[in-house]
């Protein structure tokens, strides 16, 4: 089944809303790089480079976008400071128009079911953007199944437990220090029964024994191809925007312990680090998929690219 990404006008005033204080860092910069100036020269362009790294964007990443404005000045003879932003715009856009992408929307579900196994360290809002999953899914009018996997916190089932309650989607839980395969089992086998169209399984939320996380990870993987043969499942790697290139790590990680198929990014509208997107989606070649913009139920959206970096560049 094709996926679309229907943009809302909802979502963009979302997206505007928890892009702000990464917006005006950037703006904030580059408006005091331009000052007093009326073509883009190599002051402006270093000045520009400093904004980007400080914004978390990364230095490999910023030192690409940088090339790219270096051809465009070079191709188009002049660029005047007025016409910045725009340009800026459209390279990003560029550059990450050349990086794996997953278009998709809560209405459209790529098999059924839509498996998805979420894994990421605790403090990362794991649960939480499992939640706000659930809820979007639901809205779109789909089944939704959740499996409590992460039982080695007694605080993960629970919390699981309360946004099944609240989004009015089914727990499969164990109790604590069970065996993580078998509660995944039972997940899928009441799904399955159910006829459910979506399955969001919480996994263990810990990093520091990667060969256990990668066993433990496999397992899982064997019990859903016993039960549904044909389908693979997403593994989405909840990441915290807010702390950096220290989410950059930890994707670096988790992607040698499994096999990583998509991002979600949350925190996003706490932090002036929110160009931590672009230096992901470009460096770890791993889809953003998800975006968190606030603690709301509704405040988690489909990434949309295109706007995403209009709404960091756009000076309308």
């Amino acid at each position: 089944m094709a996926f679309f990404n229907f943009f809302s006008k909802k979502d963009k005033e979302v997206l505007d809303s928890g892009l702000t204080k990464t917006k005006t860092s950037i703006f904030d910069k580059i408006s005091r790089a331009i000052s007093g100036k009326s073509k883009v020269d190599e002051e402006i362009l270093d000045n520009i480079e400093e904004a980007l790294i400080s914004s978390d964007v990364g230095v490999n990443t910023t030192l690409k976008i940088i090339e790219r404005l270096e051809q465009r000045i070079a191709r188009d003879k002049y660029v005047s400071t007025e016409e910045l932003h725009s340009i800026l715009n459209q390279e990003i856009v560029a550059l990450l128009a050349e990086q794996p992408q997953q278009n998709s929307s809560f209405e459209n579900i790529s098999s059924k079911p839509y498996i998805i196994l979420v894994v990421g360290v605790n403090g990362v809002g794991k649960t939480t953007t499992i939640g706000k999953l659930a809820n979007r899914f639901k809205k779109a009018g789909q089944k939704v199944y959740l499996g409590a996997a992460d039982t080695f916190r007694a605080a993960a089932i629970e919390q699981l437990t309360v946004w099944g309650q609240r989004v009015d989607a089914p727990v499969i839980k164990h109790k604590m220090g069970a065996d993580p395969a078998s509660v995944v089992f039972d997940t899928l086998s009441s799904a399955k029964a159910n006829d459910a169209d979506v399955i969001i399984i919480d996994t263990a939320g810990r990093l520091h024994n990667k060969v256990n996380l990668m066993n433990e990870l496999t397992k899982i993987r064997g019990v859903i191809t016993k039960i549904y043969p044909d389908i693979e499942p997403e593994v989405l790697l909840v990441l915290d925007g807010s702390t950096g290139q220290n989410a950059y790590e930890q994707a670096r990680q988790f992607s040698q312990a499994t096999q990583v198929t998509a991002l979600a990014m949350t925190k996003l509208d706490g932090t002036a680090r929110g160009g931590v997107v672009i230096g992901i989606s470009d460096q770890m070649q791993i889809p953003v998929k998800y975006i968190g913009l606030g603690e709301g139920i509704d405040d988690l959206q489909v990434f949309n690219r295109e706007e995403f970096v209009k709404s960091l560049f756009d000076n309308n």
